[in-house]
């Protein structure tokens, strides 16, 4: 593998601030000094012919004592730090101007603490660049184990060619937090400019796999070794602002708990789907083909909690686990939260981080979890609404009016959020159902048919939206008089819940 950033370290230097100590020693005693700047960086040239360098390298990144730059930060502001480029760049100059062309020589120093006293750390090479004072920035890198949270890795300019990412300590020119590759390893990031699109490689290459994701607009890298286990690593490379901030909320009226006599919070854990559920032993009837009809809980719809400041919900959360199903366990995969500030949170063993729709996430391979923005009509109620990557899903009769809601039998078991302990209150308060955020006693009733559904508004303060096969919206249920017809395989929101009916 080519050597694209080299790293040497330079010893025994009194006064780590002494641009000619650093570049060259005193004297014609070839044979006896160390070797400092001005040696290595004519021992390796950016380009030869023969034995005779033709060009130089001109971007050199210095690494001092981090409480001696600490020092000269609160005695001089840096200062010293400023000359030390300054001197170091004039001798760069006088001593390799033949060999600079175009280039401009630049240098930056900054603190370490991996170095001892008089102890400095060079880095230069193909690798190696310091933006012009007013270079605009081209791209931002991040990293991510998890596609939740994206640390920032370094931005890109557009005089740089290459970049090499890696481990802290190894050979590359920046670094990773938390690399799972090991020292050897790294991603050789390639930039042609604004005109053609980046392109990244692993080295070795013949020990990962690296590709590109055009849907999530990252890049996934896996381990071929057999000693690596399941190690990953997402790579990001966006232009500066691609990733939107997420908007402020509307202020939207608050909502207060109903309670009424007799009713207490629910402490039943969640209802298993339909599928899950003890089939009864067959007999021996004969069977008639009928048609089927199902509801399918598709997507949760997050709610905006200010509407509900007066109940002191404080925040929803909703853990998944590895197969990406909801769960309770102590250690998920991945969770999304709301808080009372509307704000939305993704949350995983890499940390938080804020987040905004739409976006995607695929904490493990070959699933994902959306999360799309609710329509306009939509946003005074919903955050978000956040699909579900397994769609529990129960049958539906024929002919009959059933009626969902948080006191009604029908559909329970697609009532996921029908728990405490997925929405938390200030004071640490026992928690409510999540249910009780938006969906009422008895939201609206359902009546399958060979055309779809008839969908009746029960409760004047429960809203209702119509959303199509694609999850755009359609239409607000505003009639309670007359059935709304639903097509087949269309969506209804009720409170949290995303519901797909088919026929």
């Amino acid at each position: 593998m080519p050597i694209y950033v080299q790293h040497e370290v330079i010893v025994k230097i009194p006064d780590v601030f002494n641009g000619e100590a650093i570049w060259q020693a005193p004297g014609l005693a070839l044979f006896a000094r160390r070797p400092l700047l001005r040696d290595l960086l004519e021992r390796s040239p950016r380009e030869q012919r023969g034995r005779a360098a033709t060009r130089c390298f001109s971007h050199v990144t210095l690494l001092l004592p981090q409480e001696e730059v600490d020092d000269d930060y609160h005695l001089s502001r840096g200062a010293r730090a400023r000359d030390l480029a300054q001197t170091l760049t004039a001798l760069h100059q006088k001593d390799f101007g033949d060999l600079l062309g175009a280039d401009q020589v630049r240098y930056d120093v900054v603190g370490t603490e991996a170095l001892g006293a008089g102890q400095i750390e060079v880095k230069f090479g193909h690798a190696v660049y310091l933006p012009a004072p007013e270079e605009k920035i081209l791209y931002h890198v991040s990293a991510s184990r998890d596609s939740a949270v994206w640390q920032p890795v370094c931005p890109i300019y557009p005089g740089q060619r290459l970049a090499l990412i890696g481990a802290a300590g190894g050979h590359a020119g920046v670094a990773v937090a938390g690399w799972p590759f090991g020292l050897d390893a790294a991603a050789l990031l390639i930039n042609d400019g604004p005109d053609a699109p980046p392109q990244l490689q692993m080295r070795p290459k013949d020990a990962f796999d690296c590709a590109f994701d055009p849907k999530n607009g990252y890049y996934t890298i896996k381990t071929r070794r057999a000693d690596g286990g399941n190690a990953r690593l997402l790579l990001k490379i966006a232009p500066p602002g691609g990733a939107g901030a997420a908007g402020v909320a509307p202020s939207p009226r608050p909502a207060v708990w109903q309670s009424r006599p007799g009713a207490r919070v629910a402490d039943d854990p969640t209802a298993l789907p339909a599928s899950h559920r003890p089939r009864p032993p067959e007999g021996d009837a004969t069977y008639a083909p009928v048609a089927r009809q199902s509801v399918s809980l598709v997507a949760l719809a997050l709610p905006r909690l200010s509407r509900y400041r007066d109940t002191g919900a404080s925040a929803l959360d909703i853990p998944f686990d590895r197969a990406l199903a909801l769960s309770d366990a102590p250690d998920p995969a991945i969770s999304f939260s709301v808080n009372r500030a509307d704000e939305l949170h993704a949350h995983s063993k890499a940390g938080r981080q804020r987040i905004s729709a739409p976006a995607s996430f695929t904490p493990v391979d070959a699933r994902a979890i959306r999360l799309l923005a609710p329509a306009p009509e939509m946003q005074e109620r919903y955050c978000a609404i956040l699909c579900l990557a397994q769609a529990p899903s129960a049958p539906v009769a024929g002919g009959a009016r059933l009626v969902f809601g948080r006191n009604a039998p029908a559909l329970a078991a697609l009532r996921l959020l029908d728990s405490p302990r997925f929405l938390r209150r200030e004071g640490g308060a026992d928690g409510a159902s999540a249910d009780r955020i938006g969906l009422s006693r008895n939201a609206f009733s359902f009546e399958a048919g060979p055309q779809g559904f008839k969908i009746g508004r029960l409760a004047p303060t429960q809203a209702l939206y119509h959303l199509d096969e694609q999850l755009q919206f359609v239409a607000a249920l505003e009639d309670a008089e007359a059935p709304y017809p639903l097509p087949p395989g269309h969506h209804l929101v009720a409170g949290p819940y995303v519901l797909r009916f088919d026929v």
